[in-house]
């Protein structure tokens, strides 16, 4: 590629019948010059944007390769801890269901003997109940044969 002062620089031989003129010659390359020295520097100052942005755009796809791979571990370690805390659900769901039906099975036993207790006592309460009535007829009698005599 011509740089500007490659242009700027080339000379032409000259030809003494039909050749063009030396001062419209330089006057164009002159003007040549100017306007590829423009398009010379907007060159490379469009490469070094461009390698600018390249670079940048690496940095941002190295970046975005580490948010995804950061959203994917904090996504994994979610899932975990939401299974360790079903797990531990379950885990006191079962332990308060033991409970329950140990406490139960005691209530039940309590129950059992409170029952008993409570047919004993009918019992001896039906006992008495029948020593009092015996006694109460024994002294109705006493009375009676006192009355008597």
């Amino acid at each position: 590629m011509y740089t500007p002062l490659d242009i700027e620089n080339k000379k032409f031989a000259k030809q003494m019948m039909n050749g063009y003129s030396v001062e419209e010659v330089d006057n164009f390359l002159d003007e040549l010059t100017v306007d590829y020295e423009k398009l010379y520097k907007e060159t490379n100052d469009n490469r070094g944007k461009l390698e600018e942005l390249q670079a940048n755009l690496a940095k941002y796809k190295n970046l975005e390769t580490t948010l995804q791979n950061t959203l994917v571990m904090a996504q994994s370690t979610a899932d975990e801890i939401k299974k360790v805390a079903q797990q531990q659900a379950d885990q006191i769901v079962k332990d308060a269901q033991a409970t329950s039906k140990q406490k139960l099975m005691e209530l039940e036993q309590q129950i059992t003997i409170k029952t008993k207790e409570l047919d004993e006592l009918k019992k001896q309460f039906d006992v008495y109940k029948a020593k009092m009535e015996s006694l109460l007829i024994s002294q109705l009698e006493l009375l009676k044969e006192v009355n008597k005599e």
